[in-house]
């Protein structure tokens, strides 16, 4: 039976992603990661607990994966759990900035402590957003570095904006830059053969993720999440896309439906259709950064460099 680990799988359209992979006909066992007590998706599926705030939680969940387990592999790790914050005044409970923590470092952790179960050629999909690159024009805050003491201390950064929404949106922004340089990483290690892809849903309106956020944001992000507004977006921009899309999207990575030309590890959902861009930002491309990410994050969790 084909095992995923996934998180951000019980709202939004991880949820639907969920729901798809577990309704896929295959036979699959769905491992979800939730914060709080949930019904899981229907079919194989269990929910197992999982902050992402605590590295310390990531640590008990990996546990509790590999004992149920008991020595099958993990064919895909995917997650999609994120937030975004209105600040970056937020501090998890090891003392890192909110964002960061759980969009970047809890994720990564886990990848490190399920990597040994991860068998020959498993799938790792990692949520991304365009928001991560100045082209697409989101109209967020552009990350400046991919730095990861910074980013887990933004109080240090000598070029943190002192406007706190713009440092937030930088916050969450450069943790999608994250994404795409791990999924980078994961996709050259040496000794391995993984699959590893950055997923940029596009802009998907009406999900959890800004329940974080001011009342006035989350109303906005509500209402153009609904068929009326949705729809003339969609039209008006190919980032736009609805949450059964995004997830249906999503399951298609997972089930192999979609495959990444060589070289490639961005997809990006346009118009309902994914894509796989051959330009990603230049901070995105540079082997140094990702490098140096992945062994900063490694320290910052308490684990040695080496994958």
């Amino acid at each position: 039976m084909a095992t995923t680990v996934m998180t951000g799988g019980t709202s939004g359209f991880g949820r639907v992603a969920a729901e798809r992979l577990t309704g896929s006909g295959e036979a699959r066992q769905l491992i979800l990661g939730a914060r709080r007590r949930t019904k899981p998706a229907a079919g194989e599926s269990v929910a197992l607990p999982l902050d992402l705030t605590e590295l310390s939680s990531v640590r008990a969940f990996a546990v509790s994966v590999l004992e149920r387990l008991d020595g099958a592999p993990v064919d895909a790790l995917v997650l999609n759990a994120g937030v975004i914050r209105p600040d970056v005044a937020g501090r998890t409970a090891d003392g890192f900035e909110t964002t960061f923590a759980v969009n970047h470092l809890a994720h990564y952790l886990l990848i490190r402590l399920l990597l040994p179960a991860l068998r020959e050629g498993a799938l790792v999909v990692l949520t991304t957003s365009g928001t991560y690159d100045a082209a697409t024009k989101a109209g967020l805050t552009p990350p400046r570095h991919a730095e990861a003491d910074l980013l887990a201390h933004p109080d240090r950064d000598p070029g943190r904006d002192s406007r706190p929404r713009k440092a937030g949106e930088h916050a969450y922004t450069a943790s999608k830059l994250c994404a795409v340089l791990t999924a980078r990483s994961l996709s050259v290690l040496p000794a391995r053969r993984l699959t590893a892809i950055a997923y940029d849903p596009g802009q998907v309106f009406g999900t959890g993720l800004a329940g974080g956020l001011s009342l006035p944001l989350r109303t906005a992000w509500s209402l153009l999440g609904t068929p009326v507004l949705r729809r003339p977006l969609r039209r008006l921009n190919p980032h736009f896309n609805t949450r059964t899309a995004a997830g249906n999207a999503l399951a298609d990575l997972v089930l192999g439906n979609a495959a990444p030309p060589k070289g490639r590890v961005l997809a990006a959902l346009r118009r309902g259709r994914i894509v796989w861009p051959e330009d990603v930002s230049e901070l995105a491309r540079r082997d140094d950064v990702a490098q140096a990410l992945w062994e900063d994050s490694a320290r910052l969790a308490g684990l040695a460099a080496a994958g």
